[in-house]
């Protein structure tokens, strides 16, 4: 499979420093050489003189050997900080052994791991999950490195806004921070649900706002998990905060498997599985592209936003030998290789329709000055069954009633990588704005 060309934001120029003022070089040579000697077992900056800082583009799914699409998304890999010249999408690779991780325990951030996602301390036996590093097909990937993100989000602000995963994500990076210094709650509510959180050496904010949906819903029966989503309007709870924020992630998927009602204009269209009489059936993909359209335009329509908005998109479960409410479970204990298994079914449709609306905001919000950008992670997702809690989130002897979790993530784990890819798409974006501001002088 290849990725679809979707069209990243990305400064194509290439400058070189003898053109500069003698100063603004010696200033750029002091900054930089502390930053890379900081943390010697990290890979250094992507800006490196011996990459070539290109975008490549790719094919409209998610890349693998074992198929091939057309289609019309767009979507453009990152180089990474690769000492090859070629052209590098940094969301198709493979996993490789990786002796070193993890880089912090259950342990070293008791704290910020949902029990839920601490296979570690529910007895999860084989640690050799937590073990392995994401490598593109023709560059390097460098390992997160918490000082360089921290420089880079210096006095700002990153909001991930989704549902459990996204959250999942969101205290992964946490984690990984916790390498040098811990947060300070700030939160502005005791909700659980939306959290926010203060660097103070570096005065950067991060936010979780829960919103399974993206948009304004109502349940309806508890009982039965059944949802009113109201498709053309937006959820204030997330809308309403994030007008300043420097940085916005967004993600969702897995709550549309559920029992839903769809509303538009405030009449009732259809539904999906609520087997009601006389309602029309309205399958999961309505949904979805409705409540993303909804959510890219509720941040295109904030008048002070000026912010970099990322889609992260779909990470699929990886259920076997059953449904998640049907004894389904994810026992592997290795990753798969890209010519293994391929995307397909209902986490393809649904991939897609996330691309496609991707490319629509983007756009549109072009046409204002706002930034996106795409950061694919459903390749590096798709790969790693071996990565979910299972049934390592909670003891054996407790008497509960929960699920085998095929779709969230051991922490450490996984997703870990996750933010490898963020961090180095920060950094490209940091290239393009010095650019952008070279060329203004």
């Amino acid at each position: 499979m290849k990725l679809h060309a979707i069209e990243l934001p990305s400064g194509k120029q290439a400058y070189s420093i003898r053109n500069f003022p003698i100063t603004i070089a010696l200033v750029l040579i002091l900054t930089l050489i502390p930053l890379y000697y900081l943390l010697p077992s990290y890979a250094s900056f992507p800006w490196n003189s011996s990459s070539s800082k290109k975008l490549s583009s790719s094919s409209a799914m998610p890349p693998s050997s074992s198929s091939s699409s057309g289609g019309d998304g767009a979507s453009k890999g990152l180089t990474s900080s690769s000492s090859s010249s070629r052209e590098c999408d940094i969301f198709s690779g493979e996993w490789i052994p990786n002796p070193e991780a993890p880089y912090y325990t259950n342990l070293s951030c008791r704290w910020a791991i949902h029990e839920h996602q601490n296979c570690m301390k529910y007895g999860r036996p084989d640690l050799g999950f937590t073990k392995w590093r994401w490598k593109p097909d023709e560059c390097e990937l460098p390992i997160f490195n918490p000082v360089q993100f921290f420089e880079i989000v210096r006095g700002k602000s990153m909001a991930f806004v989704g549902d459990s995963v996204a959250r999942n994500h969101a205290q992964s990076l946490i984690c990984l921070l916790s390498r040098v210094m811990y947060p300070v709650d700030i939160s502005y509510t005791k909700d659980e649900d939306f959290k926010r959180w203060n660097y103070t050496t570096y005065n950067f904010t991060l936010s979780t706002f829960w919103t399974p949906y993206l948009i304004k819903i109502k349940e309806e029966d508890a009982n039965n998990g059944l949802f009113n989503l109201y498709l053309d309007e937006f959820d204030e709870k997330w809308t309403t905060q994030i007008e300043q924020f420097d940085y916005v992630i967004i993600s969702a998927g897995h709550w549309f498997y559920r029992p839903i009602m769809f509303y538009e204009k405030g009449q009732l269209l259809g539904c999906q599985y609520c087997f009601k009489q006389n309602i029309a059936d309205l399958n999961m993909s309505y949904g979805y592209r409705k409540a993303f359209s909804t959510a890219f335009k509720a941040i295109n329509s904030l008048a002070n936003y000026k912010g970099l908005t990322f889609l992260r998109t779909f990470a699929p479960s990886h259920f076997e030998n059953g449904l998640w409410n049907q004894g389904g479970n994810c026992l592997r204990t290795k990753p798969f290789r890209s010519n293994e298994t391929h995307l397909e079914g209902k986490a393809l449709e649904l991939y897609r329709i996330q691309v496609e609306e991707f490319s629509i905001a983007e756009r549109e919000g072009r046409k204002r000055g706002l930034r996106y950008g795409l950061l694919d992670t459903t390749q590096a997702s798709l790969l790693r069954p071996d990565g979910h809690p299972s049934h390592y989130g909670h003891w054996p002897h407790e008497n509960v009633t929960l699920y085998n979790d095929c779709v969230h993530w051991c922490l450490p784990g996984p997703i870990d990588t996750w933010n490898d890819l963020l961090l180095e798409m920060l950094k490209m974006e940091g290239m393009k704005s010095f650019d952008t501001q070279v060329i203004g002088t």
